[in-house]
């Protein structure tokens, strides 16, 4: 044992190393803070780290402030004192020094944090290096990982925002945005589409770079994208001289560009090339295998996406023709009012939608207004709403009341054979008069804006929509009454214009009431302006508008007329057509006989009701000759006349044609078919 242990080498004196000469090694210092007294000892290679001499520094952390900049001092003295805080062993951290040259360095420091049996903090120990050499390393290692993953991940990046290109244009748009192919560094783009056998140019950049004669061109002519719709392979030009020898027709038209490299791709969509595209370099010649293979992979995603465009701009071609087909071609001119319709349609783009609109002239000065909605968005809906607008307008143009227009409607959709519904209203206004009588068909309310500009929503009371009220045996629809005065104006709209995702109804209809009273006074600049908010609102729905405007007549016109059908057993059409007769009374200046009008109506409506039987109809027109006068009519289907019976004192009946021959100026009895009508006139003078 004593021979080997004098034959083995002998350890120094100081074994081990004190770590002072280690850390020198790799230009690391130590320090040892000692938390009771606040000294901090700094070896000589801490000192150097800091660039402070020994004589500039007494143990005082303070002392360092020259050096350390107050916000990295602050956020130091926050990581340590959360370290001590939360019980951690050590921690570590980058920061900034100043040396004293005014030049900053990057260090790195690492303490230990020493604590007594209690876990109370008593030293820290630990190393101070330069770290400035080690991090611009390291940014150099993450550009450069930077840049490969940029180049790699730029496929993706395309597509994710060809994604939401919907049109051909927004494919190119995308192309040229910064999120697009700029990724590559391209200087110039060009893309055209195979068309019949030509190639179409539709994309060319920056401005000032097309080639006349290349608007359009043959697929067999020596032009690089001919040349890669021909071969279906891409074609990666290296050099300035290699694009002068392989096109010398091309490349003395673009000279200026300073043109070092090019990349040609086919765009192909399932073995057909449907187009192709060029991106052009002034700051690179030749391609890397990585850089070629990319390029084809973007060729391929912009390929699909422009398919898809094409495909979307054929079908939203089609479905706006369809729909446009549907709508009526012209609105016809009415005397005594402006009317302005709009359509808009979704921004789902190919969805065709339901939403229409109609003006059905009537006789005796009388529009009729429709707004409706079919339910869905394709081809079916359109169709549908293509027929139900050719009955409405049918049945209207017969005259039939609003109720029974929009009840026969209803059947007729429920006996389509159809799974849809849809929401209508109707409104027939008598612009001599001024009177609106509505039916509302599970549609949104109308709107009604005054002269001083305001504009309120109008309830009116309603049924099912049409189709659904027809299969619940539920065909009777109350009619509203609205007095549209000179200068105001009547909006209906189908509910994409008032509804937004998330927001109650009412609030879209307040919201666009408040639009329309802050809108211009033009029916047709109104309708443009409320047409642009839907548009830069967006949303999923078709838009139908309709405006109406009455204006003021100048001279009085004959035949204005109003008409309401009055069921047994229903008190709100006796109600409706209570108010339908005091409203007309009053739009045509017959106020002074008002209380004799509203009598002698309801009395001939009672009469009608109650001694025949089915419904009575009650109609009211303006007649004008020697005398201005207010007629009133109310049919029934009884041929029984009517006659005069003596009451008696203390009957309770009896006095009704009585009544009617005192009060009226003249009165008597028409035979109506099956039916009969008795009618009365009063003479109602023009107001001076």
């Amino acid at each position: 044992m004593a021979d080997r242990g004098a034959s083995a080498l002998s350890l120094p004196d100081d074994w081990p190393a004190h770590p002072d000469p280690i850390l020198a090694l790799n230009q690391m210092g130590s320090f040892d803070w000692d938390l009771d007294t606040g000294l901090f000892h700094m070896d000589a290679q801490a000192h150097e780290v800091f660039d402070v001499r020994p004589d500039e520094y007494d143990g005082d952390p303070e002392s360092l402030s020259v050096r350390v900049p107050p916000a990295e001092a602050r956020r130091l003295d926050t990581l340590v004192a959360q370290a001590i805080k939360d019980g951690s062993e050590n921690y570590g951290a980058y920061f900034r020094v100043r040396r004293r040259d005014g030049t900053q360095r990057w260090t790195h420091t690492q303490g230990y944090i020493r604590r007594d049996e209690t876990g109370r903090p008593r030293r820290i120990i630990g190393i101070v290096r330069d770290a400035t050499q080690e991090l611009s390393e390291f940014a150099e290692r993450r550009e450069q990982v930077d840049a490969d993953r940029d180049q790699t991940s730029v496929v993706q990046i395309t597509t994710a925002a060809l994604a939401h290109a919907r049109t051909v244009q927004d494919v190119i748009d995308v192309l040229k945005d910064t999120h697009g192919v700029s990724h590559l560094g391209a200087t110039s783009l060009v893309m055209g589409l195979v068309e019949a056998g030509r190639i179409r140019l539709v994309a060319e950049g920056p401005e000032g770079s097309f080639v006349p004669g290349t608007l359009v061109t043959r697929i067999d002519e020596p032009y690089p994208m001919s040349e890669v719709v021909r071969t279906l392979s891409p074609r990666f030009i290296e050099s300035p001289e290699e694009f002068a020898d392989g096109y010398p027709i091309l490349w003395p038209h673009i000279t200026d560009l300073d043109i070092t490299s090019a990349a040609y791709l086919p765009l192909i969509v399932q073995a057909r090339p449907i187009g192709a595209m060029g991106l052009l370099y002034n700051d690179r010649r030749g391609f890397a295998p990585e850089e070629r293979n990319i390029l084809v992979a973007l060729g391929s995603s912009i390929a699909q996406s422009l398919q898809r465009a094409m495909f979307y701009e054929q079908e939203k071609d089609l479905a706006s023709g369809l729909q446009q087909a549907m709508l009526p071609r012209t609105i016809p001119s009415v005397p005594g009012a402006d009317v302005a319709v709009r359509y808009r349609s979704a921004s789902l783009g190919r969805d065709i939608g339901g939403d229409w609109y109609d003006l059905i002239p009537l006789p005796g000065g009388r529009v009729g207004a429709v707004i409706g909605d079919v339910q869905g968005h394709d081809t079916h809906a359109a169709a549908v709403m293509g027929q139900l607008r050719i009955v409405l307008r049918a049945y209207a143009a017969e005259g039939h009341t609003p109720a029974t227009v929009m009840a026969r409607a209803s059947v007729f959709l429920h006996e389509l054979d159809t799974d849809r519904f849809a929401t209508c209203l109707y409104a027939e206004a008598d612009l001599a008069t001024g009177v609106v009588q509505v039916v509302r068909a599970g549609h949104i309310d109308p709107l009604v804006r005054a002269t001083d500009g305001s504009c309120r929503r109008v309830p009116v009371g309603g049924g099912l929509p049409l189709g659904l009220s027809a299969e619940f045996g539920r065909l009777d629809y109350p009619v509203g009454t609205i007095e549209l005065d000179p200068g105001h104006t009547l909006l209906l709209c189908t509910d994409g214009l008032v509804e937004q995702p998330g927001a109650d109804l009412d609030d879209g209809m307040q919201t666009l009431a408040g639009l329309v009273a802050a809108g211009p006074r033009d029916v047709w600049q109104l309708a443009d302006e409320l047409i642009e908010v839907a548009e830069e609102r967006g949303g999923e729905d078709d838009v139908a508008l309709l405006l109406l405007r009455r204006r003021g007549l100048e001279t009085p016109q004959t035949g204005g007329r109003l008409q309401q059908h009055v069921a047994p057993g229903d008190p709100e059409a006796l109600i409706a057509a209570r108010h339908m007769i005091r409203a007309a009374v009053r739009a045509w200046s017959a106020a002074d006989r008002s209380d004799e009008v509203e009598l002698v109506a309801d009395e001939l409506i009672t009469n009608a009701l109650m001694h025949t039987e089915g419904a009575a109809i009650v109609t009211l027109r303006v007649l004008s000759g020697t005398d201005r006068r207010l007629r009133v009519e109310v049919e029934d289907s009884s041929s029984a006349l009517p006659r005069r019976r003596d009451a008696g004192e203390s009957g309770v009946s009896g006095r009704g044609l009585l009544l009617v021959e005192l009060l009226t100026d003249v009165w008597g009895v028409e035979a109506r078919g099956g039916g009969k009508c008795v009618w009365c006139e009063f003479v109602v003078p023009e107001r001076s």
